[in-house]
């Protein structure tokens, strides 16, 4: 073996060698990696915590500043009845038709009447107003303080559960509280009014309603009051006989008469149900629905303590106007419409004769008079009482209208014209 190789030999070894060592992991390295994943382990954790109390925190400014707007509330009007609609009272009754009508049957009867009017208290409460301005001295003052009336809940727009109720239970400087069926009370808020009706609108956060609440409460269903009829079966819910939860039933007594009002007329469903004197509360029929709005003093000069009401499908736009907030357009006008036939008769122009103006009316204020016939209010020309109403409903508050009309002179009837301010009556 030469010199060459000899120096090769010990080179692989130390070479063989090396490959042979182990390395060994360093504790001190170890300790460092954990002790680093459990600093992130304990960083989320905290991260976690704080943005949970964050969340809390800012979610009441939240609620307030940036739940967006209301969803629209949307009544659809209801149609005239036709020629053979069918009666709701036969759709309940038609099981009992072929039963003779005996003790048992009558019970019977009564139980299902019973639960439909259980389903509809849901929808039914008390609303109360506080007036705290006054002192209260005797047990007549405090009576006097406190008023309370039927209400209704008739829509939830996401934000706010609203209810229908009258005005009369609304004072400037008094304190509004709702109870609901199950005997949860609430502070309420008044969204809007509109004294012509004599209805108004209040509206509780549904945010500050309780879960046990929303199991016990329901928006109510409004019907069609067209094609309500007399002698049907009707149920009264609320304040009807002086004191909240009553309950009563009746029949439809009368469908043909209605009140004339400023600007309209509106049907009235009369019942042979008795009511103390400022009674208030719902008229429903027997599938549940609200038919009729209860109030004192629809009838004129009425005598009687009969629960008379409003029918529903007359007042559909003006609750959608108040329950989104909105006024209901006001001109001031009382009239009765001239037909075709009857002004050939009495050789006077057709139209809404004005039977009367209100006092500080926009009507009044544009010069409108009584004796006046109107002819048009913006671009629509007057057919009927109905077609008034709705011209005029249907305007902006605040928005000037063109209305026009004839008037009497010495040389017979003369057109002229009127620009009315809308107003309301809040």
């Amino acid at each position: 073996m030469d010199e060459k190789d000899e120096k090769k030999e010990p080179q692989e070894e130390h070479s063989y060698s090396f490959l042979q060592e182990t390395i060994k992991k360093d504790d001190l390295t170890t300790r460092k990696g954990r002790r680093r994943i459990a600093r992130i382990i304990i960083g989320g954790f905290l991260f976690g915590l704080f943005a949970c109390l964050g969340f809390f925190a800012v979610r009441p400014w939240a609620q307030n500043h940036l739940q967006g707007n209301p969803d629209e509330i949307t009544i659809p009007a209801d149609e005239n009845a036709a020629d053979g609609t069918e009666d709701t009272n036969d759709i309940l009754l038609e099981d009992e038709a072929a039963q003779i009508l005996d003790g048992s049957s009558y019970q019977e009867l009564l139980k299902k009447v019973d639960s439909v009017a259980d389903q509809a208290k849901k929808s039914v409460v008390a609303v109360k107003s506080t007036d705290h301005t006054e002192e209260v001295t005797d047990a007549q003052s405090e009576e006097e303080a406190v008023k309370s009336e039927s209400g209704l809940l008739i829509a939830d727009n996401g934000q706010e559960l609203l209810i229908l109720t009258t005005v009369s239970v609304i004072s400037q400087n008094s304190d509004l509280t709702v109870t609901f069926c199950d005997n949860a009370e609430y502070a309420a808020a008044l969204k809007k009014q509109d004294k012509n009706l004599g209805l108004a609108i209040v509206s509780i956060s549904r945010d500050e309603i309780s879960e046990s609440t929303w199991e016990n409460i329901s928006v109510a269903e409004l019907g069609n009051s067209r094609i309500v009829y007399q002698g049907d079966l009707v149920i009264t819910l609320g304040n009807v006989f002086g004191y909240a939860g009553g309950q009563g039933y009746g029949i439809i007594s009368s469908t043909e008469y209605k009140a004339e009002l400023s600007d309209g007329a509106y049907g009235i469903l009369a019942t042979d149900i008795a009511t103390m004197e400022k009674g208030t509360g719902a008229l429903f029929n027997l599938e549940g629905e609200v038919i009729g709005v209860v109030m004192p003093g629809i009838w004129e000069n009425e005598s009687g303590l009969l629960a008379n009401a409003y029918a529903i499908s007359d007042l559909k736009t003006e609750i959608e106007l108040l329950s989104n907030g909105s006024s209901v357009p006001y001109v001031g006008v009382h009239g009765t419409y001239i037909t075709k036939e009857l002004a050939e008769q009495q050789e006077i122009p057709q139209g809404l004769y004005v039977n009367q103006v209100d006092a500080d009316s926009p009507a009044l204020t544009a010069g409108i008079q009584s004796g006046d016939i109107i002819t048009k209010v913006g671009d629509t020309s007057l057919t009927s009482l109905e077609s008034y109403e709705r011209a005029v409903v249907g305007r902006t508050v605040g928005g000037n209208v063109k209305i026009k009309a004839r008037r009497r002179s010495n040389n017979g009837y003369v057109d002229i014209d009127f620009t009315v301010k809308i107003g309301s009556l809040e």
